[in-house]
């Protein structure tokens, strides 16, 4: 039974989290964008404009730290699949090797759709949706095979 000293007990909550701090890093983005257009006249117009841009490379790294607890959550769905990630891996892999070496764009449209649709699993927290995603992505390579 999870209590509230639990911290960052479950995907959820580290996803929960990450969706915050995301927030976070877009209220920082909005106030530097504000400084950085400040009139050049402006009292402390330079002075903001510098702290501004230091504030653009704070958002960035947030932002770094944001997707990290976006994989781990990731990393912990794909332990409850019942499948080794090893293998989720190696599927995705494959994906990539097809989408590099295909020659017709139109041929990969479908297993873009279905690598992008995995990474929305992953990061929804639920084991079923990604197995699903996994069977998508799966049947896409397969397909791609037999051409």
């Amino acid at each position: 039974m999870k209590t509230d000293q639990d911290g960052l007990a479950s995907v959820e909550d580290i996803m929960a989290l990450a969706a915050q701090l995301s927030g976070v890093a877009g209220a920082i983005h909005e106030r530097a964008l504000t400084a950085i257009r400040a009139p050049a006249g402006a009292a402390r117009g330079e002075e903001e404009r510098r702290h501004a841009f230091a504030l653009l490379d704070d958002e960035l790294l947030l932002r770094q730290h944001v997707h990290a607890l976006y994989l781990d959550a990731a990393r912990a769905v794909v332990k409850g699949l019942g499948q080794p990630q090893q293998h989720v891996l190696a599927l995705t892999a494959d994906a990539a090797e097809k989408i590099r070496r295909i020659t017709v764009i139109a041929n990969i449209s479908g297993l873009v759709a279905a690598v992008v649709g995995l990474a929305g699993a992953a990061a929804s927290g639920a084991p079923g949706t990604v197995s699903l995603a996994l069977k998508g992505v799966r049947d896409h390579i397969k397909a791609l095979k037999a051409q």
